[in-house]
């Protein structure tokens, strides 16, 4: 009986095992990819601005009461700035490309003394600027270098001093229009803000301004006046919208 028994557990033993190898083999699906949050620079910005900057301002009188024309000299005109700005930013892959409208108070302000007449000194104090510019960019997820160029605006003072005492004797003023180019590093540092460092270039070109007395408003010399300025600007933006793009 025991042999029969014996017999009969091998037999199914056997047929188990034999079941179990024709199996197919089982397969596991693979783990999904892990996610790579990139960040989005499309959408809507504001934000605000300040650092430094200088104009440099060279004056040729070309009319007056003394012999022209001739060089007066030139000066820069240094000082802080501070503003705000606001824009558009659409992405194509890592390009990024975008349009801004700039606007910022300065107190750029320098002098020299008249090198054709120095009982006079010249000076330049510019109050304000304006630029309005197109961008090009690109990406490296949070990280994004860009150039830019465009119009640009400035809102000037024109003054001639008694060198001797410091009494305003003319004056001018005009807001004129020229081009600007400049290049920036820009950083998100959290959902939606990023900061970045900007350098700016204004060519303002000449122009020719009729200076009058500040007593009597006579006409006392038409000056022209050449105009560059330079800016170096920490700009932080919020940008309107979600934070980051969630891509396998």
């Amino acid at each position: 009986m025991k042999k029969l028994v014996l017999a009969a557990s091998l037999v199914v033993f056997g047929s188990a095992a034999a079941s179990a190898a024709d199996l197919a083999p089982r397969y596991y699906k693979a783990p999904p990819p892990v996610v790579s949050p990139l960040y989005d620079w499309s959408g809507f910005y504001a934000g605000i601005n300040g650092g430094w900057g200088t104009s440099h301002n060279c004056w040729t009188r070309t009319a007056g009461a003394v012999v022209a024309p001739a060089a007066e000299g030139c000066h820069d005109s240094s000082g802080g700035t501070v503003g705000g700005q606001i824009g558009y930013r659409w992405q194509a892959g890592p390009w990024v490309f975008g349009l801004e409208a700039q606007g910022n108070w300065a107190d750029f302000s320098g002098s020299n003394v008249s090198q054709f007449v120095p009982a006079t000194t010249n000076r330049t104090r510019m109050d304000a600027f304006g630029l309005f510019t197109g961008h090009v960019g690109y990406a490296w997820n949070n990280v994004l270098g860009y150039v830019k160029g465009g119009a640009a605006v400035t809102d000037n003072r024109y003054s001639g001093l008694v060198t001797a005492s410091g009494v305003v004797v003319d004056r001018a003023s005009d807001t004129r229009w020229g081009a600007t180019v400049g290049a920036g590093v820009e950083v998100g540092f959290a959902p939606n803000w990023s900061a970045a460092l900007e350098y700016d270039h204004l060519f303002m070109d000449t122009n020719n301004y009729a200076m009058t007395n500040v007593n009597t408003g006579a006409n006392t010399r038409n000056v022209d006046i050449r105009q560059d300025a330079d800016m170096v600007t920490v700009r932080v933006n919020y940008r309107f919208g979600g934070p980051v793009v969630a891509r396998y």
